[in-house]
């Protein structure tokens, strides 16, 4: 049996699920999104994530057709549809159908595309042992071109910097900015730990704010831990006591390794094991 999908303004059957090859989102990647956990039924962070989508298309100038009261409402009713209980909702706003070339002026019904399924988490032995990561040539999109808080449906940048990590035999890669300075993952933020303290590059570096992030941010300050935001270089990584990743899948990741070069002992470090717990603690509760 397949899924209900919110389309438009209501549930539909998954194979009924279709836009117009005209669309925008299709055509250009004209649009927004966010990726969403589901913990024992319950969105999480869902205030954050539908302020995140707003706010993204409000930055591309696309006016969402649901208020957020209504979208709220929708991704609960798509989630209580699948019977989820712990899984993922991909929730996308197209710019809707309209005549080829670019002009924004020349669409109509921007599309609300809510999917809620169960997910494919990384092995657990990720977790215990920790991953390996290799730095990508492909760099962070320009800030000036197109700002890294744009949660968009163009995602090529990453795309291209995961094929890296992938050749390379890794199931992540990290991505520098036009300054040669660690912005994120393809689909993680990055963090360290040096001398007890959590450090993570800040917003201009070229990142997109995650709302993981965002949420282990509060629980080191909370679980007493200084925390930085901080311009960060590979060298810091190389040398740093302990590293994870952060993401709505990922959840927290411990990384061992960047460019075949061990961090700290090459082991998922005591800082990590802990926010790790207290993340779980949080969303498991």
């Amino acid at each position: 049996m397949g899924l209900k999908i919110f389309l438009g303004d209501r549930l539909v059957d998954e194979a009924d699920a279709k836009i117009s090859v005209f669309d925008h989102g299709l055509l250009y990647g004209d649009g927004v999104f966010e990726g969403i956990r589901v913990y024992s039924g319950k969105v999480f962070l869902h205030e954050d994530h539908l302020q995140r989508l707003y706010e993204s298309a409000r930055a591309i100038r696309l006016e969402i057709p649901l208020s957020l009261d209504a979208l709220r409402k929708a991704v609960e009713e798509t989630v209580a549809a699948n019977s989820i209980s712990d899984g993922y909702i991909r929730l996308v706003v197209t710019r809707g159908a309209g005549s080829l070339g670019l002009d924004i002026r020349r669409t109509a019904n921007p599309q609300v595309i809510i999917i809620a399924d169960r997910i494919s988490l990384y092995p657990a032995e990720t977790y215990t042992k920790g991953m390996a990561l290799v730095t990508a040539s492909t760099i962070r999109n320009h800030p000036a071109a197109l700002s890294p808080r744009i949660k968009s449906l163009n995602y090529l940048n990453n795309i291209l910097a995961r094929i890296e990590g992938t050749d390379a035999g890794m199931v992540e890669a990290l991505m520098l900015n036009h300054r040669g300075e660690v912005a994120e993952c393809t689909g993680d933020n990055i963090f360290i730990i040096k001398n007890g303290v959590v450090k993570t590059p800040p917003p201009d570096a070229g990142i997109l704010e995650g709302i993981t992030r965002n949420a282990v941010m509060r629980l080191a300050i909370e679980a007493g831990y200084e925390m930085r935001e901080f311009v960060m270089t590979r060298h810091d990584i190389y040398t740093a006591d302990e590293c994870f990743l952060t993401g709505t899948a990922a959840e927290v990741v411990p990384v061992v390794s960047l460019d075949g070069r061990p961090i700290g002992d090459g082991k998922p470090g005591p800082v990590t094991k802990d926010l790790l717990e207290r993340f779980h603690a949080l969303t498991r509760a």
